[in-house]
């Protein structure tokens, strides 16, 4: 059965990653129903909610009143009575393949037929804990970013087995509830988030342990540099403007270098000229190169906006932290 937008969602896990989720659905008018086996967390999990929404009110991130948008969250004495009528289920128990396998069997029995069972695992693939299932092919991962009510991105990450159909809804309902999609092709361990997320991390440690910066400088590049770039356009789009002749040029101009780079590490990965025409095709098909220099521009102005806000939230707290040159 379709979703009709108005069905019922079942979170399973109360902790930090459940409660995000809480607000993501209940803020976009999802009845909410939130289980957890600790009897502790499911007496904090509304405060918690709470919490959230009260923050994202003094911010202006909420388009009704914090009271109207906790009122659809509820919380189940226990399994069956959570997932009873879900269209959708979001598992967010530890990061263990025990819990994960007893939790979707159960899942399996109790959820309605035709509901989605995923995962918010940020590295098991669905085949690990649902391979063996009658109902697999309505298994999948839907892997957040944490917390999902602030960073939107989500991998929709199916099986081999995983339905067509089942992936369609996922898809839908993420976008119909303010989050941002991404579907995988295929399973891959860590998926896209955290292997972006470890490549940076494996260098940055690489230059630690060589002596070439210490800790807080290698994060100042990020949060004063990269990582101002990367919230607006990602690597990709990032070479596209850097060059003008766009990512064919980046690509002619360091790719030698950036495998050297890599080389020195173990990792001398070549940007083959079938792989640089695959990303130039996808680039030039999202932005003409007789568009570069408008969206050079409109990359420099978000910048600007970035800097500017940075700007008027360091004076408001009384702080130098926006960034060099603030």
């Amino acid at each position: 059965m379709a979703d009709d937008g108005t069905g019922q969602v079942a979170l399973v896990g109360g902790g930090s990653m459940g409660l995000g989720w809480a607000v993501v659905f209940a803020r976009a008018g999802r009845q909410v129903r939130v289980f957890d086996a600790s009897a502790e967390v499911r007496a904090q999990v509304r405060d918690g909610v709470a919490a959230r929404l009260s923050a994202l009110k003094d911010y202006g991130l909420l388009d009704e009143a914090p009271e109207a948008i906790l009122a659809r969250v509820n919380v189940a004495g226990d399994l069956a009575a959570a997932v009873e009528g879900a269209v959708h289920v979001q598992e967010n128990v530890p990061e263990r393949l025990d819990l994960k396998l007893d939790l979707f069997r159960a899942l399996d029995e109790l959820a309605r037929p035709d509901a989605v069972l995923a995962s918010s695992t940020s590295s098991l693939p669905a085949s690990d804990f649902a391979s063996d299932l009658p109902g697999r092919g309505r298994c999948l991962v839907a892997h957040p970013a944490n917390p999902p009510h602030l960073l939107p991105v989500v991998e929709i990450v199916p099986a081999p087995f995983t339905v067509p159909e089942a992936v369609a809804r996922t898809r839908a309902l993420m976008a119909a509830v303010g989050q941002a999609p991404v579907l995988l092709k295929r399973e891959v361990n860590g998926f896209i988030y955290n292997r972006l997320q470890g490549a940076v991390l494996r260098e940055a440690y690489w230059l630690l342990e060589q002596g070439i910066a210490d800790v807080a400088d290698i994060d100042a590049v990020m949060t004063s540099g990269l990582g101002l770039r990367w919230s607006i356009i990602g690597p990709f789009e990032t070479a596209d403007l850097n060059y003008r002749g766009g990512i064919a040029e980046h690509a002619a101009r360091m790719g030698t270098r950036y495998r050297e780079m890599g080389a020195e590490r173990g990792q001398p990965d070549v940007w083959g000229e079938e792989l640089v025409a695959r990303a130039t095709a996808a680039r030039r098909a999202a932005l003409p190169l007789d568009q570069w220099d408008a969206r050079v521009a409109w990359r420099d102005a978000r910048l600007m906006e970035a800097r500017a806000a940075a700007r008027t939230a360091a004076r408001a707290h009384g702080d130098n932290a926006a960034g060099a040159g603030a």
